[in-house]
């Protein structure tokens, strides 16, 4: 299995596309952190205007902490579409080049060659979100200096202590990865059924959206069926930043997200054995 894994993973670096992710990550984690240092002290006024007529909020608080939980803010929305252009490729990918036929003829079950794909989509997605802690933490520290972190929410203000940061961020960063699972089992499944990387890549995206705008809609039918969405629970990473955890939540969540994981992953099995290759 360890040399399919390693073939599919040789595939995956061979692509331009693969390098898109890690050269947007790092345009706009830079952006931001050079944004931040000539400007960071009037965003951030700005955006604790409304604490600060009821508090007086003294010591470093712009820090390599609150630039790090900004950019994670910002970037993991997007993130979905990195990981989706070179996910959605995995099975299409080999249609379109014609090569799929062949892949089906050597002496590999179909089912280990689609979770040979599946490990190495993922290992994908592991090593761009470990790039994206890289900078963002890692650079966010080195150029602002560790400090408390302060968490500004609809309903809530939260203030973490510096030395209580780090394990959030990990844990955020865990979070975070099995979120993108389910992004990279979503796209494969739908790349089964395709003979092109548009179709799969667009849909996915399409999926996403459409789940977010009924995710922030306030109307009663919707959230009868928000609890059921993926996309609901692909943010509980934010969670690993309030005071007190609410485990049992956190727990909830990522039972669902790994539940939406094991059934794409399922379904594009049975599809991809079932599947007939004629080109």
């Amino acid at each position: 299995m360890w040399n399919i894994v390693k073939a599919e993973l040789i595939k995956i670096a061979a692509k331009p596309r693969s390098y898109i992710g890690f050269v947007a990550i790092t345009v706009i984690v830079g952006l931001i952190h050079l944004a931040m240092y000539l400007d960071g002290l009037n965003y951030i006024g700005f955006i604790t205007t409304p604490v600060q007529t009821n508090f007086v909020l003294e010591g470093k608080i712009l820090n390599g902490n609150l630039v790090c939980f900004i950019i994670l803010q910002t970037l993991i929305i997007q993130i979905p579409l990195l990981v989706a252009l070179v996910t959605g490729d995995l099975i299409s990918g080999e249609g379109a080049m014609g090569t799929i036929r062949l892949l089906a003829t050597r002496p590999v079950s179909r089912g280990q060659l689609l979770t040979a794909k599946f490990i190495a989509g993922n290992v994908y997605v592991f090593f761009l979100l470990l790039w994206l802690g890289i900078l963002a933490l890692g650079l966010g520290l080195w150029f602002f200096g560790p400090g408390d972190l302060i968490v500004i929410k609809s309903d809530a203000l939260t203030i973490l202590q510096s030395q209580d940061t780090l394990w959030r961020f990990l844990s955020a960063l865990g979070i975070a990865f099995l979120s993108l699972m389910v992004v990279s089992s979503f796209s494969m499944l739908l790349s089964c059924f395709s003979e092109n990387s548009i179709g799969p890549i667009i849909s996915t995206m399409a999926v996403i959206i459409l789940f977010t705008i009924i995710g922030t809609m306030d109307i009663p039918f919707f959230d009868l069926i928000k609890p059921f969405l993926f996309t609901t629970h692909m943010v509980v990473w934010r969670n690993m930043f309030d005071q007190e955890l609410q485990w049992d939540e956190i727990g909830f969540s990522l039972s669902v997200l790994l539940f939406h994981i094991i059934l794409f992953f399922g379904i594009s099995m049975m599809a991809f054995r079932k599947k007939d290759i004629l080109s």
